[in-house]
Parts: C-alpha cells; structure tokens; sequence
C-alpha cells in the first residue's frame, strides 16, 4: 500500500486534513463518523489475524496525507499480525504523495518493491550465465 489514509476518524485532524473533509466526510456529523468508521482500515485490523506479507510505502514529505498514517497503520499491523508474515513500511525521505518524486528516488522504490515481491514469492536470484 502506498501512501494511503487508514485512520479515517483522525485525518481530519493532520495538517491538511481538512481539505479531506469534503471528499471524507467529518466526524463531528454522527452519520460521517458511522461512515468513516466502517471503512476506516486502521480500525479494523483484528488482533490475532494471520495477516500476510505486507509492504506499505510513504514519502517523509507528502504534504497531501501525512507520514503517520503509514507508520500507525504498519505499527497495528505488526501488533495484530499472527502469521509471522513480515510486515514493512518503506519510507522516502525525499519523497512526498507520488508526484514530483525524482526519478532516482522513483527507481530505487520500485526495486524495493520488486525485491519484496521476488523475496515473498521465493524467487531465488540466479547468476546469468555467459
């Protein structure tokens, strides 16, 4: 997952969330916060739960959905999780939401996101022969 909003019942409060509320919904409105609170992913990852293999993505600088969503959400995650899946999060530190990420910055994320997958996948690196 990849810079996301997980706490629906407390982005209204980032920095920028209230540019959120229209698109969300508020949870001062008892039916918003129900709403809110039905597909709100953090608040509703179970204890216990064999979770599996999970890689969440966030840039230190996204001005558009604030870094801790990521980082509360893994933390949950880690907590909740049952499987012994592994369960990262990949942070930028010279990324932001996704657009204007450098193209270096942009290289080095998809091959994390490929090593992550060839790793859960059991694909075993090979030495091209000559």
């Amino acid at each position: 997952s990849s810079v996301g909003v997980y706490d629906m019942l407390r982005v209204e409060l980032a920095p920028n969330g209230a540019f959120n509320v229209t698109e969300f919904g508020t949870v001062k409105d008892p039916e918003q916060f129900k709403a809110l609170y039905a597909y709100s992913p953090y608040h509703h990852v179970a204890d216990g739960t064999k979770y599996p293999s999970i890689l969440m993505m966030t840039g230190a600088n996204d001005g558009r959905v604030a870094p801790y969503h990521s980082r509360k959400m893994t933390a949950r995650l880690i907590e909740a999780n049952k499987s012994g899946n592994p369960i990262f999060l990949r942070t930028s530190s010279s990324a932001g939401h996704g657009i204007g990420t450098a193209l270096s910055e942009r290289i080095k994320q998809l091959a994390d996101i490929y090593a992550f997958l060839f790793a859960q996948l059991g694909m075993k690196k090979e030495m091209i022969k000559k």
